[in-house]
């Protein structure tokens, strides 16, 4: 199966759930660590910018805590364009656990990759237009000395921090972020602001 090339964001709940729908589509994904979500302001601030710029999709499980977890992105993320893709209500159990969860149904993880990729395109997922690179690259974060540098993490972190994202986010979810958020000469005028501050 090709993957499904998305050009919202998509917001899951865990890190099996990000792993599954990895495999099935080509687009920034981001996880809520279940209810970890309400006392994290960072990862909201980014999904604001996401849900203004591109869009974002939650999917979250069927359970009650899902349509609970759900809800709050929805008010907490407030203008911008969200959307809400639903899997089925499917009753079992997850491959990795020792018994089904409290009120039985499968989560994203557990879940057909069909019914999946049916749920988002039901939801109004738009096709990415563009195949190739973004205006930032790996090659770029090297350049600017965000990549292979003594000091680029704590240059990441700075600049991650500048722009209202969350601080921990990795390199690559730094670039996917970067080029969902920002054209080439806004990517360029933050580092050289966050290059002006001063060392980390």
């Amino acid at each position: 199966m090709e993957k499904l090339k998305v050009s919202q964001v998509i917001v899951v709940e865990g890190r099996y759930d990000k792993a599954k729908l990895s495999s099935l589509v080509d687009a920034v994904i981001v996880t809520t660590n279940g209810f970890g979500i309400y006392k994290d302001s960072q990862t909201l601030g980014y999904l604001r910018q996401a849900a203004r710029r591109c869009g974002v999709i939650i999917l979250t499980d069927s359970d009650a805590a899902g349509f609970q977890i759900r809800n709050y992105l929805a008010n907490a993320i407030g203008e911008g364009q969200v959307l809400h893709a639903y899997i089925p209500d499917i009753y079992g159990k997850e491959r990795r656990k020792a018994s089904p969860g409290r009120e039985g149904k499968l989560g994203v993880e557990g879940v057909e990759a069909r019914l999946i990729v049916a749920a988002l395109q039901k939801a109004g997922a738009r096709s990415r237009a563009q195949d190739g690179p973004g205006a930032v690259t790996t090659a770029t974060l090297y350049e600017d000395g965000l990549l292979g540098a003594p000091n680029s993490a704590a240059l990441r972190r700075r600049l991650a921090k500048s722009l209202g994202l969350p601080e921990r986010l990795s390199a690559s979810a730094l670039l996917d972020a970067l080029n969902l958020l920002l054209t080439e000469p806004q990517y360029r005028q933050a580092v050289r602001a966050v290059k002006e501050e001063g060392q980390p």
